[in-house]
């Protein structure tokens, strides 16, 4: 942005909430943003349109008190008038505690989704506008209904967008069609960070041949994400399928019998696995130690959240068979020290992108080319030699 007459009027004066939790990842989109707007040209400081647009932080200090019941309550310890106000939020950070009766509690997905709630009503409608970034989408695996069951992803969206929220924006969301919830109010943006995986692989494993290279679908659910990833970097697509067993329930869901492998001849190559989550791992373990059989040389697993519910033994084991080689997933829910210590872990940092989509939208400007990478990552596999 050369001169102001090339800078879009705000839409109001920027602020950030980094809800309990995403401290590091708010701290570091904030420099961003400090960073970016102090670049730009002085005289916007002059024009009354774009007050307070330079600032030292941009975060809004909040908090979230609790009762030794457990209640709680927002506050907001600065004005909020007139501001176009983000809120960040993982909902998935079980690290963050509180106390009640004498207990310490992990904050579950409900206690941070009702954290949201919470700061929206404090803000109390004075806001010029309010976005809620929630990198793992809340309730977003019930996202269907299947028997007798509730629409809990479809109800906290409407329950959003009622409260006034403008625009809901997630990331590698289980089933984006969950927007069609609130089809006529409130924008949605189910964002997915190819182009981060992408650089991360590249500059992690020095020695990927893109002639040598095949990715893998763990399911039938996630052929369009890896679909994307074999059409932009020009391999081989496989595909494995889930044999279930549908006359039992076990942990609320049709138990996998076995995994099926559709695709051609993984020997010798390199294998990225791509998916959306890992929950308990056992699938995507599975998949490795059927894929590692079959003679694949090294396997990737790239998935957005790595949640880890059944903890880390079974993937350190997995690392020392060779059945994995390395495991990439984003900053964009809680990972504890343990996790990041691994020898094969790595993380993939997001808090740029978010900077990105912040500064953009508070401009009310189109994201389009922020959500389509394509030439990035042409440009990228350019630079490294991967691709002319």
């Amino acid at each position: 942005m050369a001169n102001k007459h090339e800078v879009s009027i705000p839409v109001g004066m920027l602020s950030v909430v980094g809800m309990r939790g995403c401290e590091d990842m708010c701290s570091k989109v904030d420099a961003y943003l400090a960073e970016w707007r102090a670049a730009r040209h002085g005289e916007l400081t002059e024009d009354a349109d774009f007050n307070g647009y330079i600032r030292d932080s941009y975060l809004l200090k909040t908090k979230c008190p609790r009762f030794g019941s457990g209640e709680a309550k927002g506050t907001i310890l600065e004005s909020a008038r007139g501001h176009d106000i983000f809120i960040v939020c993982d909902v998935f950070n079980y690290g963050v505690t509180y106390d009640m009766y004498g207990m310490k509690v992990p904050m579950s997905p409900d206690d941070h989704f009702q954290d949201i709630k919470r700061i929206i009503a404090a803000i109390g409608g004075k806001a010029r506008r309010i976005n809620v970034i929630m990198p793992m989408l809340y309730e977003g695996r019930q996202h269907k209904r299947s028997t007798r069951e509730s629409l809990d992803c479809a109800l906290a969206l409407q329950e959003l967008v009622n409260m006034g929220v403008e625009n809901i924006i997630t990331f590698d969301a289980h089933d984006a069609r969950v927007q069609n919830a609130i089809p006529l109010r409130g924008g949605f943006e189910s964002v997915q960070p190819t182009y981060q995986f992408v650089k991360a692989l590249v500059n992690n494993v020095p020695d990927l041949d893109l002639s040598k290279l095949m990715i893998i679908s763990p399911d039938e659910g996630g052929m369009s994400r890896c679909m994307y990833y074999s059409s932009v970097l020009g391999v081989d697509l496989g595909m494995f399928y889930k044999r279930r067993d549908y006359s039992v329930i076990v942990n609320g869901r049709n138990p996998i019998v076995a995994h099926d492998f559709l695709g051609s001849d993984v020997a010798g190559k390199d294998l990225i696995v791509v998916d959306d989550m890992i929950s308990s791992g056992d699938s995507v373990l599975d998949i490795g130690k059927k894929l590692k059989a079959a003679g694949a040389n090294r396997i990737f697993i790239c998935t957005t959240f790595g949640l880890f519910c059944n903890g880390l033994e079974n993937f350190d084991k997995a690392y020392e068979a060779g059945h994995i080689t390395k495991v990439f997933t984003t900053n964009l829910n809680y990972r504890p020290q343990e996790l990041i210590d691994r020898p094969w872990y790595q993380e993939v940092d997001m808090s740029k992108y978010i900077a990105y989509l912040i500064d953009t939208l508070n401009h009310d400007e189109s994201i389009s080319s922020l959500l389509e990478p394509v030439h990035k990552i042409n440009q990228l596999l350019a630079e490294k030699g991967l691709k002319k």
